[in-house]
């Protein structure tokens, strides 16, 4: 029997935490609940959960500070972090999101879109069977079975929408993709999801892999190219290359 996914909501109004922990046992996750920070970031070293659901505004200890913490921590930082919010000013997304979250909800939201996102994340974290080689360009590296992005031999610290950003368009290289394109396959929903949080995600990119990090092109209006004439793999020709 296949084990349940384990996640840890830290969520201080009781209302929104009951419709998600109902909703949770629908869809057939464990959910551990949490009303404060200090305490929700106690519950996640020590359970080690598959997802946490962060909310931001919260007593003892706001969500922005935990998730900068779990971040720093490297028995931690792979959890994938999804912030609930009513902070909905666009300052407050790309904070969450460069803080590392790998998205962002405001609420008032459905549990259902909510749970279809948590689904969608988790698969993109953890599926074995899109595990491929690694591709390289330039001093680059995308260690695709492993969720890794380097330049040169030093880890850049990347979220699971990040990476699946730049492993989307490189799929793609020489093609724009529209930033629709890319919301519909990072979360394979029907949420409407604000398409700023592609360009944040984009801008994070950009400045994690340095000044001179100039293979992911803007098209005005439309959205974003991969450069064809620099991406290779060296290594083996995979099913991802192939797309």
């Amino acid at each position: 029997m296949t084990q349940k996914k384990r996640i840890i909501l830290i969520e201080d109004e009781e209302d929104i935490a009951a419709l998600i922990k109902l909703q949770a046992e629908l869809s057939g996750y464990t959910l551990h609940v949490e009303v404060d920070g200090i305490n929700g970031y106690r519950a996640i070293e020590r359970e080690q959960p598959d997802l946490v659901l962060l909310d931001i505004m919260l007593p003892g200890q706001n969500g922005f500070d935990v998730c900068r913490k779990m971040k720093s921590q490297a028995e931690l930082k792979h959890i994938p972090i999804m912030i609930l919010s009513a902070k909905a000013e666009e300052i407050d997304v790309i904070l969450g999101l460069e803080l590392g979250a790998d998205d962002y909800i405001t609420k008032p939201f459905s549990p259902k879109v909510l749970f279809s996102k948590i689904k969608a994340l988790l698969r993109r974290s953890k599926d074995p069977e899109k595990t491929l080689e690694t591709l390289v360009f330039g001093e680059f590296s995308l260690e695709v079975d492993r969720y890794i992005l380097k330049k040169g031999d030093q880890i850049v610290s990347a979220t699971l929408s990040e990476f699946g950003i730049i492993k989307r368009l490189f799929s793609h290289r020489g093609k724009v993709l529209t930033r629709n394109q890319l919301l519909d396959d990072l979360h394979n929903d029907e949420a409407d999801v604000v398409d700023r949080n592609i360009d944040v995600h984009i801008a994070s990119l950009r400045k994690k892999l340095g000044p001179n990090f100039d293979w992911i092109e803007t098209v005005r209006g439309i959205g974003y190219r991969f450069k064809e004439e620099y991406a290779y793999s060296p290594k083996k020709t995979s099913s991802f290359e192939e797309n």
